[in-house]
């Protein structure tokens, strides 16, 4: 077994919805290997009843491979979801293993130690599998979502909020996208204060700004020695808690120190985690956790010190060994309890028990183990917040304010959280930034609090954190479309974030350059803050390498469907291809705009979900599926008397003249008219007014420096050139019928195509040319893999199906070339089409040499 190549599917794919890894397997040289699946069982004897069952007589390496990731996922603390094999009848030598997964690392790591294990086994050679596991937990540990960060996530998603992860190790989230986005890493926000925050780690300074707003607070003062502290102590006159100025999460906290001794050893703790050091009045009670999100209260907890019951026979650190095998306890944050550490501190507080780790307590005997009550040195939390006075509430609120966090944990001690704080002596000891929410959504006892709804709803409000998102997808035309919509709504004043094949635009400044039609490109258009409104171009084959970007569009639009990249990455047929575009139309949320002329594009509309409307567009006014959408109450925008008109079942609205559009030629494009009519619609969809729409389609201009290599006209001595990046039958197709309807003389086409199409499309592709154009001249170029002149033979061999004359075909491979010869077959009034273009340099240094004016002049128009 050999695993070709995987991937990771970030986003909703050709397999779910949801994350998932693909390895392509090739089993060309594979043999089968008696007993693998028992010897599997063996080594992972809790594996599910169904998985066991496939495994039970596997003797295939590939047919191993998909239950064991998810086993060892599994095993690993983090399981995917579902999992799946496809075998592809057309290539019988290779399978695809499908496996869903929470952490993409622990994922990959899976994989491979996935395919190491089958091998041993088929071999009967010995597999280190412990060694193998311990890795893959620590890697799922390093990569574990902190249960704070969870519970907001998780609160977000179901509200509908997108979320991306925004590096691969820290837990920085981004809830929403593009202006309405906001950041996130644990329970501190991107509106949370950084004067705030630093204010909250100075607990000296937090006492003195709420003691001056009227908040009751614990006398104390500030020390850096052990005789300063004493003689704090001494001013205060009786117990007091001893902690560092600017720790947390309980670090250094020493409470109830009474004599000089414990005061001595307190400050030496607190010492150890800052040169500053806190003694305070100890006040008298139980110790609470109060969540101020906004300017509400969301939960309040009681928290216990950790400590341990007796039975009358295990020891103390027996009592904890046991209680940290709870599976509710973990290490740090990353469960919903943490592990009691037995520590120094841990034996001091015994000693003040009369205790220590081998004491047998007596049955039900309760032995604490820290004297402070934080959750990350193992205590645990009972739910209160039905017993919080109003006051209390009122007290909370105004200290979180007073410190100016959006997101604060108070921390209160008192006898009875259910009476006011002034009539027994209690006060705020600390107010805290970042605060572990897990107390409240998973308490020991009491009613859970969904603390993380509560932060989204202070982040959010009523908002979704959407801005609108078009995905444009389909074989042609895809970028042209996405410009069109995105000028239009940069008129209408919005900041519009684009991706195309040529780049992504932020407001009309291109920040990246190339293909970015993808995954990445479109997260990068996502997380712009400056971004109102997205027009996300998604070709196939981004869907194909990592999936969608997003979970949900607005509006999809499918232009159309046609034979274009077939052969590549197991898309061999054009219903396949149809397939893969219908990924982006099931993730719409508002509407699809549908190609009423194209049969795939029609055959969508049936399986897409009820709520979401549908939109039709034609050439063709009669069209009959446009016909019976709009009688049956739907919309369309439709091509008549050169108006497009946009209609319903009682309306029809004129919008424009299609030969005031620019980039129809005078209406001759009928290419651009139908990418006109489909940005038309999109924008309707998404609620813009019938004269915003008009006016985007009448001012977009398709020249190279707006929309290069797409229809790109330019003047040689008098012969129209239309430069193109036209690489299918469909497109050089529609650029020939464009040319013939631009000139009474004759039509030349300079063709190629790239060399991984199949050799059937590139015979087409030659039959298409030699029935459009009336001069042909062959050149090359990306030959991926090919040898010269392999893909021009092709191409030639399908214009000799067509019927191409000899004498008006040629063949020359170098680019520069083959456009002088083009040209030497034109005369003034004539049209040249060049197709499979790159870059603009390829027009101006083929006619430099006999037309240097000319070619400086279109460099200077496409700056």
């Amino acid at each position: 077994m050999k695993i070709a190549e995987h991937r990771f599917l970030r986003g909703p794919s050709l397999y779910a919805a949801t994350p998932c890894l693909l390895a392509i397997v090739d089993t060309a040289a594979q043999q089968n290997a008696a007993g693998l699946g028992s010897r599997l069982l063996a080594l992972l004897p809790a594996i599910s009843f169904e998985a066991a069952a496939r495994l039970s007589d596997c003797q295939a390496a590939h047919e191993a491979l998909e239950p064991v990731v998810m086993e060892l996922q599994r095993l690993a603390g983090a399981p995917g979801p579902f999992s799946l094999m496809l075998t592809d009848p057309a290539r019988p030598q290779r399978a695809r293993v499908v496996c869903g997964y929470t952490i993409e690392q622990v994922a990959g790591q899976a994989l491979r130690t996935a395919a190491a294990l089958i091998r041993a086994c088929a071999r009967q050679d010995a597999f280190d599998l412990d060694a193998a596991l311990d890795e893959l937990r620590d890697t799922a540990h390093r990569h574990a979502i902190g249960t704070s960060t969870a519970a907001v996530l998780a609160a977000a998603h179901r509200r509908g909020i997108p979320s991306l992860r925004l590096t691969e190790e820290a837990n920085l989230f981004q809830l929403g996208w593009g202006s309405r986005q906001k950041r996130l890493q644990a329970t501190i926000t991107g509106a949370t204060n950084h004067v705030a925050v630093g204010i909250a780690g100075d607990k000296q300074l937090t006492k003195t700004l709420l003691d001056q707003a009227g908040v009751p607070v614990p006398a104390g003062a500030t020390v850096t020695t052990p005789d300063a502290a004493l003689c704090v102590a001494r001013r205060l006159g009786g117990a007091v808690t001893v902690k560092p100025l600017d720790a947390n999460q309980g670090k250094g906290v020493t409470v109830a120190c009474a004599t000089p001794d414990d005061i001595a050893r307190a400050f030496d703790f607190a010492r150890q985690y800052g040169p500053q050091v806190i003694v305070e009045e100890h006040l008298q009670g139980r110790d609470y956790r109060v969540l101020v999100a906004g300017r509400k209260v969301a939960a309040a907890s009681w928290r216990r010190p950790p400590h341990v019951t007796g039975d009358g026979v295990s020891t103390v650190r027996e009592l904890v060994e046991a209680e940290n095998r709870n599976p509710a306890r973990g290490d740090g944050h990353a469960n919903i309890l943490t592990k009691i550490p037995l520590d120094d501190l841990a034996l001091q507080v015994l000693a003040r028990q009369g205790h220590d780790l081998d004491t047998v307590p007596a049955a039900g005997t309760q032995v604490d183990l820290r004297g402070n009550a934080n959750l990350s040195t193992g205590g645990t939390a009972e739910d209160v917040t039905d017993l919080l006075p109003e006051e209390t509430r009122d007290i909370c609120i105004r200290a979180a304010r007073t410190i100016g966090l959006d997101v604060a944990g108070i921390d209160i001690v008192c006898q009875d959280i259910a009476r006011p704080l002034r009539d027994q002596n209690g006060g705020i000891i600390e107010v805290n930034a970042a605060p572990g929410i897990r107390m409240h959504q998973y308490p020991s006892r009491g009613t859970p609090r969904d603390a993380g709804a509560a932060i989204v709803d202070a982040l959010f409000g009523e908002d979704d954190g959407r801005i609108p998102v078009v995905a444009v997808t389909g074989t042609n035309g895809k970028t042209t479309t996405s410009l069109l919509i995105a000028h239009a709504t940069r008129l209408a004043g919005l900041s519009t974030g684009v991706t195309t094949t040529e780049g992504v635009y932020v407001d009309g400044e291109r920040i990246a350059k190339g293909d970015c039609t993808g995954y990445r490109p479109a997260r990068t258009v996502l997380a712009a803050p400056d971004v109102d409104f997205a027009v996300l171009e998604t070709a196939h084959g981004g869907i194909l390498e990592h999936g969608l970007a997003f979970d949900q569009c607005d509006v999809a639009v499918v232009l159309n469907v046609s034979a274009d990249h077939l052969g590549l990455d197991g898309i061999d047929t054009v219903e396949e291809l149809a397939r893969v575009k219908y990924v982006i139309a099931e993730r719409a949320r508002r509407a699809v705009v549908l190609n009423a002329e194209d049969d795939h594009c029609v055959a969508m509309a049936s399986s897409l979900r009820h709520a979401v409307e549908i939109l039709y567009f034609a050439l063709d006014a009669d069209n009959p599926v446009l016909l019976r959408h709009l009688e049956n109450g739907g919309r369309a925008v439709y091509l008549e008397d050169n108006m497009i008109v946009l209609a319903n079942g009682t309306r029809h609205d004129a919008l424009l003249d299609v030969r005031t559009m620019p980039c129809t030629m005078r209406g001759a494009a009928r290419y651009n008219i139908a990418n006109g009519l489909a940005a038309a619609a999109a924008l309707a969809a998404t609620g813009f007014g019938n004269p915003e729409i008009a006016a985007g389609l009448r001012t977009f201009v398709s020249d190279w420096k707006h929309n290069p290599l797409r229809s790109n006209v330019f003047d040689v001595d008098g012969v129209t050139v239309i430069f193109d990046n036209a690489h299918n039958t469909a497109a050089y197709a529609a650029l020939a019928e464009t040319a013939r309807a631009l000139t009474p003389g004759r039509l030349v086409g300079v063709v190629a195509s790239p060399g991984d199409r199949r050799d059937e499309d590139l015979i087409a592709l030659g039959e298409t040319c030699a029935a459009g154009f009336d001069e042909l001249v062959v050149y090359e170029t990306e030959n991926r893999g090919r040898a010269a002149g392999e893909v021009a033979a092709l191409l030639v061999q399908g214009a000799h199906v067509g019927k191409f004359e000899a004498d008006h075909l040629q063949v020359q491979l170098n680019a520069h070339e083959a456009i002088r010869a083009g040209l030497a077959r034109c005369v003034p009034g004539d049209v040249l089409v060049f197709g499979c273009g790159s870059s603009i340099t390829e027009l101006t240094e083929a006619i430099r040499p006999t037309s240097p004016a000319t070619a400086s002049r279109i460099e200077a128009g496409a700056v």
